[in-house]
């Protein structure tokens, strides 16, 4: 539910600053904000209890240090999206800039490959 939850938020936002729902304004997107927060926190728990059970077998699997760096770099994504006062001030039928279009392809590239790397922790390395 989590992921559901995280992922659905991170595509349907970010899609609409690449272009598509140009006309649909920023604040009913900043408001799916809080259940994509709740997506995030729930995966972090349940993947920090995994983690417990078996640490090694998580620090020795090159998948898991490729999972965290997508994450750590989709949160440096998060960050500046939020913190730039040039996402916020677009409203309906605007264009986000160039970059901002960059952060936002890159952020839904960086949760498939939480995703993927996640679902390859079992083959990938021999961890398990």
């Amino acid at each position: 539910m989590g992921l559901c939850l995280l992922f659905g938020v991170v595509v349907v936002g970010n899609l609409r600053l690449l272009g598509w729902m140009r006309n649909a304004p920023l604040e009913g997107f900043h408001r799916l904000l809080p259940w994509g927060v709740w997506g995030f926190v729930v995966n972090s728990v349940t993947g920090m209890l995994f983690f417990i059970g078996q640490a090694f077998q998580y620090i020795e699997n090159p998948a898991f240090h490729l999972k965290i760096l997508c994450i750590l770099l989709a949160g440096a994504d998060v960050l500046y999206l939020t913190w730039h006062d040039e996402v916020w001030e677009l409203g309906p039928g605007d264009a986000a800039p160039a970059m901002v279009k960059v952060l936002a392809a890159s952020q839904i590239v960086l949760w498939v490959g939480v995703i993927y790397f996640g679902r390859m922790l079992p083959y990938l390395g021999n961890a398990f």
